[in-house]
């Protein structure tokens, strides 16, 4: 099943001063869906942005918005985050262990998609008792906190064993993922079976922010 490919550049990159156009930049210039990264100082060692952030940016458009929660005890929040306009809520799996499912499922009881994320050094088989609660299963090709840093070259063959396990299911799953994706890197995770690309620094720090999302999306 060949699925559409979805550009979604990393808000964290963006310039927040003028957040508001940011994203109604983003948006023109062709971004499929907007990466909003939730760093608590916990779970990762940087802090970003919450719930009130997202609220304030939802009026600016109506592009789906997909909240990557790197926070401890992310249940606590996602009632939040739906409320503060969320479309897609992802959470890690290193952040949930065994309450992994019932967040989902919580997630979903909202009337939001749901996904599942793991860091690099989590094994795709964490992610076989919850796929059926998935909509997105989200691979970490860094290990996350910051941006900008390098593509980690082993995550691609989990990226064709989340694939795999996808197929398993016959359902429509997104894989998305997220973390040094550049011009170069891009068409070898898309081969991999990626179709959500998150890319931060490679589109921000492009004068010409519409050329180089057709160029993720198409190449």
């Amino acid at each position: 099943m060949e699925r559409q490919i979805k550009i979604a550049p990393s808000m964290l990159s963006a310039d927040f001063s003028r957040f508001g156009e940011e994203v109604e930049n983003i948006v023109k210039n062709g971004a499929d869906l907007l990466h909003l990264d939730v760093m608590d100082g916990n779970f990762v060692k940087n802090i970003s942005f919450g719930p009130k952030f997202i609220k304030e940016a939802r009026p600016y458009t109506k592009a789906v918005f997909d909240a990557h929660l790197m926070i401890l005890n992310p249940w606590n929040y996602i009632e939040r985050f739906a409320d503060a306009g969320a479309d897609i809520i992802t959470v890690h799996e290193e952040a949930c262990k065994d309450r992994l499912k019932d967040t989902l499922k919580a997630i979903k009881s909202l009337g939001v998609k749901c996904g599942a994320v793991i860091n690099p050094d989590t094994p795709v088989s964490s992610l076989k008792p919850v796929i059926e609660e998935c909509d997105m299963i989200l691979l970490m090709s860094v290990f996350p906190g910051f941006g900008g840093q390098k593509f980690i070259e082993y995550v691609l063959p989990k990226i064709e064993e989340a694939s795999r396990l996808v197929l398993s299911t016959g359902k429509d799953i997104d894989i998305e993922i997220d973390g040094g994706i550049t011009r170069e890197n891009v068409k070898s995770v898309k081969l991999a079976g990626a179709n959500v690309i998150v890319a931060g620094s490679t589109v921000f720090n492009e004068k010409d922010r519409a050329d180089v999302i057709k160029y993720l999306r198409e190449v």
